[in-house]
């Protein structure tokens, strides 16, 4: 016989169910555009760079320092945005990094030294708007993603969370609840309210999807403008979505998560009695957020930095797919197919992400997770392989889409699984540790692929996502103890008092 949790929650799956989700259109929409110009920014810079320079290998270097700045500096708009609020930060980002894309638009057009380019791509990752880990938290937020609120109006709830096996909460010694059992609790068992599991699923599915979606769209974009209008019209209109697309994004103020500077947190006290001896007794502190479980930042929630091993290996694909794709099609004498290639690669990717998301899985996270990275190796293999053997473009491309299909699946659970282990509290953080490895993979990526193709040949490159995801898969599963959630464990970061998810989606 079905429980209520899972009753409910079968009627509660797919995307129906969670473009349904109240307010959620106002986000999307927005969030989508200001996508564009991040997916545009590689491509774009790749061709201006080379264009000017004469070498992937600078190419690929500037990308690396853009990636790198991203990627140590991204956490830290987390954290300030979990303190302020998305628009608060957003609107300053959007302007300095307008700004900081256009100096190096003008370098690079006026042939200035190379550090000069290295030293303006700083300023623009360390600006680039961190859009996803945004919207994601949106959805959470919204989805009532384990913070022991509703997730529509804000409110802390007394009733265990939304989910219909959530516990009741802890009453500290005032008759507050805490709902610190509950909430999350409810997030993972829900039974059709805002936490239901399979929707925080569908979300992060529907996420990836449309991140690769932004990376379909956004390279053929930016190589037509290189390509067919001028070097730098790929890079200027992206600063020009950017500002339009941004500024609107940080307009939605109502669906934005709330901002959390406190934290209510259960405190073992030593009471006096009037006899002078003392006993055990509870009471409630606040203290700032940050504080939950004895965890200050969600890079020191257990299992964190194992996933951040596996999205850097996952950044090196698309950033050694970017230049290699480039290079390849160059040498082909075909640099017209180079965003029809890297599309192929990426519509892969987006099919999968669409697929993962209609299945209601049975196997965890992690295990999902283990399941697919050893794939992602196989397939990053055979295309390093056959790129050194052939130089037919469309045997490139068929293995390109085959690597696509099989980075989707990784991702998903990676993000998935950070969900289940970082509290609510450090959530926009939390999500940008995970894209910022990514990015710094993608800097990774690009830099070495830049180096090995003006070294060994075009089809040298495709050797860097290999590195790359080998190297992450050891770590993986090395670690893979560090992944798993375990009931009662309340260091590991899913909130205290936070339930095993059964099932995790």
């Amino acid at each position: 016989m079905a429980t209520p949790a899972t009753a409910t929650g079968a009627r509660r799956t797919g995307y129906g169910a969670l473009l349904r989700t109240p307010g959620a259109w106002r986000f999307l929409i927005p969030g989508f555009l200001a996508r564009q110009p991040i997916a545009m920014l590689g491509v774009g810079t790749v061709l201006l760079v080379e264009h000017t320079t004469g070498s992937y290998g600078a190419a690929g270097i500037v990308i690396a320092v853009s990636g790198v700045s991203m990627a140590l500096l991204a956490p830290q708009g987390g954290k300030l945005t979990d303190r302020f609020g998305q628009g608060a930060v957003l609107v300053p980002l959007v302007l300095l990094h307008a700004l900081s894309v256009s100096a190096l638009i003008v370098l690079a057009l006026r042939d200035a030294p190379v550090w000069t380019l290295f030293a303006a791509a700083v300023p623009a990752g360390a600006t680039i708007p961190q859009i996803s880990p945004m919207v994601r938290a949106r959805w959470s937020a919204s989805l009532g993603g384990g913070d022991g609120t509703d997730g529509r109006n804000g409110h802390r709830s007394d009733r265990g969370g939304r989910g219909g096996r959530g516990g009741k909460g802890d009453t500290d010694g005032e008759g507050h609840t805490d709902g610190e059992d509950g909430g999350r609790a409810g997030g993972d068992t829900g039974t059709g309210g805002p936490g239901a599991p399979s929707l925080l699923s569908t979300a992060a599915a529907f996420e990836s999807v449309t991140d690769e979606f932004s990376f379909v769209v956004g390279p053929l974009l930016a190589t037509a403008l290189c390509t067919g209008v001028h070097p730098a019209a790929g890079l200027a209109a992206e600063v020009a979505l950017m500002l339009g697309s941004g500024l609107l994004f940080a307009a939605q103020r109502g669906t934005q998560p709330e901002v959390r500077t406190k934290v209510r947190t259960k405190v073992r006290t030593k009471v006096p009695h009037r006899d002078g001896c003392s006993t055990d007794g509870a009471s409630t502190s606040t203290a700032s957020t940050g504080g939950e479980g004895g965890v200050r930042s969600a890079l020191g929630v257990r299992g964190v930095r194992v996933l951040i091993a596996g999205l850097l290996g996952i950044g090196t694909v698309f950033g050694g797919m970017q230049v290699s794709v480039a290079a390849f099609t160059e040498s082909a004498g075909a640099p017209e197919l180079n965003g029809v290639l890297y599309g192929v690669f990426a519509a892969g990717n987006m099919s999968a992400a669409l697929a993962v998301g209609t299945v209601q899985w049975r196997r965890s996270a992690d295990v999902r997770l283990l399941t697919a990275y050893p794939v992602l190796v196989l397939a990053a293999l055979a295309l390093a392989v056959t790129a050194q053997l052939s130089p037919w473009l469309p045997l490139l491309g068929g293995l390109g889409l085959v690597l696509g299909l099989w980075v989707a699946p990784s991702m998903i659970a990676g993000f998935t699984l950070v969900e289940l282990l970082v509290p609510a509290a450090f959530r926009t953080e939390e999500f940008t540790w995970l894209t910022g490895a990514v990015a710094l993979g993608q800097a990774s990526g690009s830099m070495a692929a830049g180096q090995l193709t003006d070294a060994a040949g075009a089809g040298a490159g495709f050797l860097a996502p290999l590195a790359g995801t080998g190297l992450a898969l050891a770590a993986l599963v090395v670690f893979r103890r560090r992944l798993a959630i375990r009931a009662g464990d309340r260091s590991s970061g899913g909130g205290l008092g936070h339930r095993p998810p059964v099932p995790v989606d």
